[in-house]
């Protein structure tokens, strides 16, 4: 399951996300991995929680992007959650290239939950977008 979390800069989605991992890693009897750039969250989520800078792995577009969670989805089984913060530092702005990267992630992730934050007004966002948004 996909759900993103839309908001222009400084409306709390971070906040949101960052307790959202807190719950996750409470309950969670698998691994939980967060993806970021800049490694901003080091102190804000548990230790247990895999923090995975896109930087260091060369992430730079939703191609790359789709690619890592694939990857880290057939190396380890036991992951349940995934939450990614900002996602358009990641990947860009090019809307139409985040729905199709949801879009095959939905697909691939069909029984785990991923989370991203988006810093976008939803009513900027594509149809295909806006539909993750819950």
């Amino acid at each position: 399951m996909i759900n993103l979390i839309p908001g222009k800069k400084g409306t709390g989605k971070t906040k949101v996300l960052v307790d959202s991992i807190v719950k996750a890693a409470e309950k969670a009897t698998g691994n939980v991995v967060c993806i970021e750039r800049g490694m901003k969250l080091t102190y804000d989520i548990p230790h247990s929680v895999r923090l995975v800078d896109a930087e260091d792995y060369g992430i730079t577009s939703y191609d790359n992007f789709y690619g890592f969670v694939a990857g880290l989805l057939a190396g380890n089984h036991d992951i349940q959650e995934v939450f990614v913060d900002g996602i358009l530092k990641i990947g860009g702005r090019d809307y139409e290239a985040l729905g199709a990267m949801i879009e095959k992630l939905a697909v691939l992730a069909k029984d785990i939950n991923l989370v991203f934050t988006v810093s976008a007004d939803p009513e900027e966002l594509p149809a295909k977008v806006r539909a993750f948004i819950k």
